[in-house]
């Protein structure tokens, strides 16, 4: 990925740019992404470019790990990009700063995007009317919604003779470690394990177990801070017993050897996390078959998880609000520019019509595709963060988190100590989003 990043010498052409000296409109297109989306969207970059012939647009490539850093770095120097990937956690913060421009005009005057096709749930996620977030003026489009659904390894199923999981009935917490005890094995003889349950990173896979048990981060206003909910702390023990008490899933030691997405790669893990962005990667890399089911349930008895987003937005020093306008909409919401990201199997569409299609379309793997659709239209949630005006707070819960897996922490004294300081920060966003106003 260090190949791809481009220096701060890309960030020169950001806003502000009059016409080149060929008599172009000169763009600047900031985005991240995992190898294959980068190169997908330099392609669709490509066909806006051809279709708009007095256009040019510098692509600037991020690793996604740098990208928040270099974004923020660019919004300080005022050197806001023309169109950039952004946070839909950021929106009010960015609006209220004066970073967004308001887009909402060319949205709903274009010929080519079609609200009506789009997510409302992805589009509500950059609206804002100065209170609420989902309401009033658009400040961009989603790049995508990227719903974040459990993949399990067929061939492995069936090699052990384990009827494959119900892809409308998710398994009961119980039911989802039986079964994943009945797959961690040592398969050589040589007294280690080969193969495990699963690995989930609790960054990302803690999620679907809490609200599954009915708990949150956070209460329904957005105030306080719930982790000492007895429903949240049955979920993070939980979570962390797949590993100390029941052994199906690798030890911190062994991921240090090699990580799950790396075991899962080579066939090793039983279930793991698939996003619609793995899909490229897992087509050219996997050696077995692979689908999805939905997350295990807890004591809700439904299943539960999480719908990212990346928002595509214009700057507000952009002098050329029409053109970068354009760009954000082709790339969001644009028929021909969905299908080739579509095509090139890095995201899910943003046109509902598209993803029907897609799903439906058997020729793609995995074959359960519908799971992704399910979990935005269905069971899905943003990330806690998304409706506060900052997400320190919610960041500081994994700060310290490693020594609960580790077992070296108790979960209740861990929530005892993490609960007030995340409810000073959530205290802190508050009082700064008052102030804002």
């Amino acid at each position: 990925m260090s190949a791809l990043m481009t220096t701060s010498l890309a960030l020169a052409g950001c806003s502000g740019d009059e016409a080149g000296a060929d008599g172009k409109v000169e763009l600047t297109f900031m985005f991240r992404g995992n190898p294959e989306e980068l190169k997908a969207y330099q392609a669709t970059v490509k066909r806006f470019e051809e279709a708009n012939k007095d256009v040019k647009v510098t692509m600037v490539q991020t690793a996604p790990d740098q990208y928040d850093t270099k974004l923020k770095s660019a919004i300080a120097g005022r050197k806001i990009p023309d169109v950039f990937f952004y946070n839909p956690a950021q929106v009010k913060a960015y609006v209220n700063s004066g970073v967004l421009l308001d887009i909402t005009e060319a949205v709903e005057n274009s010929e080519d995007v079609k609200l009506d096709d789009i997510w409302e749930k992805g589009v509500d996620k950059y609206r804002f009317d100065g209170e609420t977030l989902g309401e009033g003026a658009i400040y961009g489009l989603p790049k995508d919604l990227g719903p974040f659904a459990l993949g399990y390894n067929k061939t492995m199923f069936e090699d052990a003779g384990i009827p494959l999981p119900d892809k409308d009935k998710p398994y009961t917490w119980d039911e989802f470690v039986d079964v994943a005890k009945q797959l961690t094995k040592d398969t050589n003889g040589d007294g280690k394990m080969d193969q495990y349950g699963t690995g989930f990173n609790v960054n990302w896979a803690l999620q679907p177990f809490v609200w599954s048990n009915g708990a949150d981060w956070i209460n329904e206003d957005g105030t306080k801070v719930t982790i000492d909910d007895p429903k949240f702390i049955e979920a993070l023990q939980f979570f962390v017993d797949q590993q100390l008490k029941h052994g199906i899933t690798p030890s911190i030691g062994e991921t240090q050897t090699l990580d799950t997405y790396q075991r899962w790669l080579k066939g090793q893990l039983a279930f793991f996390p698939v996003g619609p962005w793995d899909m490229a990667a897992f087509k050219e890399q996997l050696k077995f078959e692979y689908d999805l089911l939905p997350w295990p349930a807890g004591s809700t008895g439904k299943a539960s998880g999480w719908v990212g987003s990346l928002g595509i937005g214009v700057g507000s020093t952009t002098k050329h609000k029409e053109e970068a306008a354009e760009l954000a909409m082709y790339l969001s919401a644009d028929q021909e520019g969905q299908q080739a990201l579509v095509d090139a199997q890095v995201q899910l569409p943003n046109s509902m019509e598209i993803a029907d299609n897609w799903a439906a379309d058997t020729s793609i793997k995995p074959e359960n595709k519908q799971e992704f659709l399910d979990l935005i239209n269905d069971y899905g949630r943003g990330f806690p963060a998304e409706k506060t005006y900052t997400a320190e707070w919610y960041d500081e819960f994994f700060k310290n988190i490693q020594p609960v897996l580790d077992g070296k922490t108790s979960v209740e004294d861990y929530v005892k100590t993490a609960q007030p300081k995340m409810q000073k920060l959530l205290d802190a966003a508050i009082a700064q989003e008052e102030q804002a106003n």
